[in-house]
């Protein structure tokens, strides 16, 4: 081999090693699987699927899977069981499970503004007419079902949980309302965006954002062994996530988050327009972690008020709920 051909042969290694060292860190190589709510997911969703089609998860270094789940709080059991590394899920269940069983979930970044409504297409209805009536929710204990519960003792004293029959339907009870197969629901901005759209006007009975004006709606959430041994893969997802919260609030952008949206099983039109409602409540967090204290404490000051927490526990604290550093960092690449 002459002088030359090793001189090419060293120049391009050294090129190579250049390149390399100016792109982002592949965290290892570690692939981070992330659960999201809802099979077909709900609309919360559309930012990691932003983050994944505009490449923001693969600016940062970060190598993330999207996996659906028939619901949040299955997709946190799943991370307690090491089966996936991270979820949004539901704060409420999550509360009651760190507080009634100690599990080892931190939450790391949050959606702080709830959405949910309970609606019915009869007119004339109140909040009282649901006693002895199906209502649709997502599951058993599952984030709808919860809500109901909240917005029940928040918002209609005369019924009582236990007097209305909850009927699972995933994340999609919408459809059941407009084909009249139950009369009430807990419903999404979203579903009520594709109600309108289906011409059929919508009765809201009562509002989570005015029964529960302190409620917290998702958290992000970890195992904490998990995010110790892998913390810049979990850093450099959460910075694919803030950079595609700040792309969805620009209109200009609003193609782009229908197209990724439709995950979710509604049209473009409906898409724009529900983004359109989630932006006027600053849904997903851009300016900050999305964990306020206050709201995190009064959820679970709530969750033991109704039960959910067992009587001989005690709520968990803020301190040992949340880990505020994850998305300072991941701020820190995105910047």
């Amino acid at each position: 081999m002459t002088r030359r051909t090793l001189s090419l042969l060293a120049g391009g290694a050294l090129l190579a090693a250049l390149l390399l060292g100016a792109a982002p860190a592949s965290a290892e190589g570690k692939k981070i699987v992330l659960a999201i709510p809802g099979v077909p997911p709900i609309y919360s969703a559309t930012i990691a699927y932003v983050a994944e089609k505009q490449g923001f998860f693969e600016k940062h270094g970060a190598d993330v899977e999207i996996r659906p789940f028939d619901n949040g709080t299955a997709a946190a059991r799943a991370v307690v069981a090491g089966d996936i590394d991270m979820a949004w899920s539901p704060t409420p269940p999550v509360i009651v499970q760190i507080s009634n069983a100690d599990v080892p979930l931190v939450g790391i970044y949050g959606m702080p503004n709830p959405d949910w409504v309970i609606g019915t297409t009869e007119s004339g209805k109140t909040c009282k007419d649901m006693a002895d009536q199906n209502v649709g929710v997502d599951s058993i204990n599952g984030a709808r079902s919860i809500a109901l519960r909240s917005m029940l003792a928040a918002g209609c004293k005369e019924v009582k949980i236990d007097q209305v029959k909850q009927i699972a339907l995933g994340s999609s009870p919408g459809p059941a309302l407009l084909a009249g197969r139950l009369q009430f629901a807990v419903l999404h901005l979203d579903d009520l965006a594709e109600i309108a759209h289906q011409g059929t006007k919508l009765n809201i009975l009562l509002a989570m954002k005015n029964t529960n004006p302190t409620s917290h709606y998702l958290t992000l959430v970890v195992r904490k062994d998990n995010l110790a041994k892998n913390r810049d893969a979990v850093v450099r997802s959460v910075a694919g996530l803030i950079e595609a919260a700040h792309f969805m609030q620009d209109p200009k952008n609003a193609d782009a988050v229908a197209d990724a949206a439709a995950v979710t099983g509604h049209n473009k039109e409906v898409n724009k327009e529900a983004l359109k409602s989630f932006l006027a409540i600053d849904f997903w967090a851009a300016k900050d972690d999305g964990l306020p204290r206050n709201k995190l404490e009064a959820t679970a000051a709530l969750m033991k008020k109704i039960g959910s927490i067992k009587s001989d526990k005690e709520p968990v604290t803020y301190e040992h709920l949340v880990d505020t550093s994850v998305w300072k960092d991941a701020n820190a690449i995105v910047k």
